[in-house]
């Protein structure tokens, strides 16, 4: 059928769903009230082919579609959205080194980062440059054999844990047209790390600002030419974009499934609260909402995977809109919980947390808005 599932998808979103279960779901509350980075668990994910989702098989990936990484995140995010994200993040740094990076650069990242060994970190974002991600200032200098980058990079997942981070500088003018694209290593001489941020949600996983000063990185280790880099940041965004709203669903969906299990056991007023009128219209909508958004976001994973013209502006919607759902969904579930809803001994306090940055990364909502509003005007 047009809009089911093949059978190959079917069984690596099983693959994924048994993972979540044996391996991230029973300890994903653990890991998050003690704020533990669970290494062991993400490299056990790398062994089933989940560090290098659309790396090429040439690389040594398993070179599936941007539908079948979505329906992973997915599935992981049921148990753990700040865990699946943090895989998604390393699969995003992954796929440019082997989409837009030499074979010298490949050959020299990719088989460790495919095992998860070292753990990549996308570096686009700066103190000063957030939404308006062109004007970024970290800048690299020609000298001889070597680029030297000064600058830093805020709100970066894996900052101060991962030993790879492809990182957009500038070396040219102002604006996306001056921007380049380089790996640089956690060990390079003048990398060094702020604080741990203390975050609201996405407990699992360590964000904190990363600082170059006067690094010395290998021409060779730039990724496409001088004055690509904007464009490839923005290639991996779209894919990076499906897959945080990929988590939003698997959030969603788990919060979803825990207020129906809550509400046909919880009674008020002589009967289970599932049995009021009211809440099963609550459901009901969480459920279309739901739905609805992820035939979105699967319709702009195909997209994005055949490179389809309005493949950008789909993966905006979809961003958009599964994120704006998931939190809506996520928050509704609580209400139906109650004052249970509000502690920690149940699930649905923590999806409401992690899923709120949803909103917020991979380029702001309101940004995507921008995306899709600019593509209709220009029609």
């Amino acid at each position: 059928m047009q809009f089911d599932l093949t059978d190959d998808q079917r069984q690596i979103q099983e693959m994924a769903q048994k993972f979540t279960a044996d391996a991230i779901t029973p300890n994903a509350a653990e890991w998050d009230e003690k704020h533990i980075f669970p290494r062991d668990t993400i490299r056990a994910a790398a062994e089933l082919g989940f560090g290098s989702i659309y790396v090429s098989e040439e690389s040594g990936g398993i070179g599936l579609g941007r539908l079948e990484a979505a329906l992973i995140m997915e599935a992981m995010a049921y148990g753990c959205p700040s865990t699946s994200a943090f895989i998604s993040i390393h699969n995003m740094a992954a796929w440019m080194i082997d989409r837009f990076g030499s074979d010298e650069v490949k050959a020299k990242y990719l088989p460790s980062m495919i095992t998860m060994e070292r753990m990549g970190s996308y570096c686009l974002t700066e103190p000063s440059s957030g939404s308006d991600a062109a004007a970024l200032k970290t800048r690299a200098v020609r000298d001889g054999d070597d680029y030297v980058v000064s600058g830093s990079k805020a709100f970066i997942s894996g900052g101060g844990e991962n030993e790879i981070y492809v990182t957009m500088v500038r070396t040219g003018e102002d604006g996306p047209k001056g921007i380049s694209c380089l790996v640089i290593e956690k060990g390079m001489a003048g990398v060094s790390f702020g604080a741990q941020e203390k975050k609201l949600g996405w407990h699992s996983q360590p964000t904190a600002q990363v600082n170059f000063d006067e690094v010395r990185v290998p021409l060779a280790n730039r990724i496409g030419a001088e004055g690509e880099g904007f464009r490839i940041a923005m290639m991996g965004l779209d894919g990076g974009r499906l897959n945080i709203g990929a988590c939003s669903l698997g959030g969603a969906q788990r919060c979803l499934d825990e207020a129906v299990n809550y509400t046909k056991d919880r009674k008020q007023f002589g009967k289970a609260i599932a049995d009021f009128q009211n809440t099963q219209f609550m459901l009901a909508d969480m459920e279309t909402e739901l739905q609805a958004a992820r035939q979105l976001l699967y319709v702009a994973a195909a997209k994005v995977s055949a490179n389809a013209p309005d493949k950008t502006k789909f993966a905006a919607m979809a961003k958009r809109f599964a994120t704006d759902t998931g939190s809506s969904v996520v928050d509704r579930a609580l209400q139906l919980h109650g004052g249970y809803g509000y502690l920690q001994d149940y699930p649905v306090e923590r999806f409401w947390r992690d899923l709120r940055v949803h909103s917020i990364l991979e380029g702001t909502n309101q940004v995507m808005r921008m995306i899709v509003g600019r593509e209709l005007t220009r029609q």
